[in-house]
């Protein structure tokens, strides 16, 4: 059994102990409409400055054609993707049929 270098305990004491998350600080700690405002004066005193980043048409392409790649490569979530989109195709040729009174078979109808 491996021992700690501070005060000789072991690594592993008991089973009683509860492992607690650090308590949060700083703007972790502000609830989202307090960090939503301070953000805010953030971006707007960066464009008053005039140093705040603004993407040109090209850049916003890269940038979304880089996302697109990443979210591709995952096959699964593609053909949740395709899945998804055919089956509401295929809901709404058969709203489309239903309004219409269309017979699916193509058969006459007299």
């Amino acid at each position: 059994m491996a021992t700690s270098k501070e005060g000789g305990k072991s690594a592993s004491s008991g089973g009683n102990e509860q492992k607690s998350q650090p308590a949060k600080r700083g703007f972790a700690a502000m609830d989202q409409n307090q960090q939503r405002q301070i953000a805010s004066k953030g971006g707007q005193a960066a464009h008053q400055k005039g140093t705040a980043h603004e993407f040109d048409s090209e850049e916003a392409r890269r940038a979304g054609q880089k996302g697109g790649e990443v979210v591709s490569r995952n096959r699964a979530h593609m053909a949740d993707i395709g899945r998804k989109g055919g089956e509401s195709r295929q809901s709404a040729n058969r709203a489309a049929a239903a309004a219409k009174g269309g017979n699916r078979q193509g058969g006459k109808t007299e």
